[in-house]
């Protein structure tokens, strides 16, 4: 049986002891689900694509069910890096090979319909999340920089997409002054936010349009079928449509989707407030990503804490010292930082897929999935959830492109495919501490 990660290292019906949690002002709590009840869609899982997915469904008129196990917001989604990235989680040189010119066409505008979805969401709805432009791409070495250049110059010159500033070694230390880093490029045209915060406005919207939102309700099975059956332990709905957006914690609910959608855990750190001190670290409010195979990823808050992101744990659950693990690789991007206070470390579960593209894809005739963003599920996700919404009202072709993504099952089965993909990632891990 598929180990399922809600239970793996949280407490049942908490938020994680993070930062984002400690700055937010959570929801009163949904109740459970409980006896039998009816909708026209259930949406399992509450994150990103699950709200979005709900969301839009009820602004469309549907009687909408939404299903959580924990509380919304609870998983990825509120617990991320924040950072609103442009394009696809593959490049689009990648994908120009994988899919054909005009198939990588199209999965860039629906990567910048992603990005201008969140935004409009934001100000639509008014969501307090400390939205703000700008990432930086951060490289390692003079040949990573002038491949990240050449790659700036490529989006420009096929796609036009002109918001990318190349940054010479010098320009980067101006902007992120850390003795690792060897130029890179600025997008001003990606974004970062408080992903909780975000998470929590999509939730209000969604309850405001009229979705049925029940908490504490694990799925324990679905019924398929003309009129489907999401059953809990207290009770279960009956719906024309299902939507699985589960994405890390989907553990046994479908066997097709957890062959190629990987649940892995990636951790961050929150300092003290750095006061003066935050401009050691970024001289501008954009958040950095860098060329590292295990990313390092990090921004200021609005307090002008350092959130880092980095480390890697292989297993399914969280190392017993969080703070010790994201501080080795804090400390090697800014070493002034060796001793700094953190106030706040958490885990949290995320997936991926082999080619880094997230798998949607039509499960069964009335049953919908999107999950595995690898990482960019910002905007990734709640793009995905709004395309499972226009699928479910008939306009399936954004939800076709993108499920015409080939999706490769991880070798092994069930009982190899974790040690299979913590060798191979201690391979590459092995590589970045050796410069390779």
């Amino acid at each position: 049986m598929a180990l399922n990660l809600l239970h793996a290292n949280d407490a049942p019906g908490a938020y994680p002891a993070s930062w984002y949690a400690a700055t937010s002002d959570a929801l009163p709590a949904f109740d459970p689900l409980r006896g039998e009840a009816r909708a026209d869609v259930v949406v399992v899982g509450a994150g990103y694509t699950g709200l979005s997915a709900a969301l839009h469904l009820a602004e469309a008129g549907m009687d909408v069910a939404l299903i959580e196990a924990q509380r919304v917001g609870f998983g990825a989604s509120g617990r991320n890096g924040g950072q609103l990235g442009s394009g696809q989680r593959m490049d689009q040189q990648g994908l120009e090979r994988l899919m054909g010119t005009g198939d990588a066409a199209k999965l860039w505008d629906l990567a910048e319909d992603a990005k201008a979805l969140v935004k409009s969401l934001i100000t639509k709805h008014d969501i307090d999340c400390h939205l703000q432009p700008g990432v930086a791409h951060a490289t390692m070495s003079a040949k990573e920089m002038a491949q990240e250049h050449a790659y700036a110059d490529h989006l420009a010159q096929r796609y036009g997409y002109t918001q990318i500033e190349k940054l010479d070694r010098d320009a980067m230390q101006a902007l992120c002054p850390s003795p690792a880093y060897h130029g890179g490029t600025l997008d001003m045209g990606a974004a970062h936010l408080h992903p909780l915060r975000y998470a929590l406005g999509l939730a209000r919207a969604a309850k405001a349009a009229g979705v049925r939102i029940y908490e504490q309700s694990e799925v324990t099975g679905i019924d398929e079928g003309a009129r489907a059956k999401v059953r809990t332990a207290q009770g279960s709905i009956s719906a024309d449509h299902v939507i699985l957006a589960c994405n890390g914690y989907l553990g046994g609910l479908n066997g097709k989707v957890a062959k190629r959608v990987m649940p892995i855990n990636n951790f961050i750190a929150a300092t003290k407030p750095l006061g003066d001190e935050a401009a050691r670290v970024l001289t501008r409010d954009v958040a950095v990503a860098d060329t590292k195979f295990v990313v390092n990823y990090f921004r200021l808050s609005h307090d002008k804490r350092l959130l880092f992101g980095g480390g890697e744990s292989y297993g399914y659950r969280f190392p017993a010292d969080i703070e010790a693990l994201v501080r080795k690789p804090m400390t090697e991007i800014f070493p002034h930082l060796h001793d700094v206070q953190i106030d706040h470390a958490w885990g949290g579960t995320l997936a991926i897929t082999i080619k880094r593209m997230p798998y949607l894809a039509r499960i069964a005739p009335n049953m919908l999935s999107a999950s595995g963003y690898s990482g960019h599920g910002v905007g990734s996700a709640t793009h995905a959830g709004k395309l499972m919404a226009d699928a479910v009202a008939g306009e399936a072709h954004g939800f076709d492109t993108m499920a015409r993504v080939p999706a490769t099952p991880f070798p092994g089965g069930p009982a190899l495919r974790t040690p299979l993909l913590i060798l191979a990632m201690t391979w590459y891990s092995m590589r970045d501490r050796l410069g390779l």
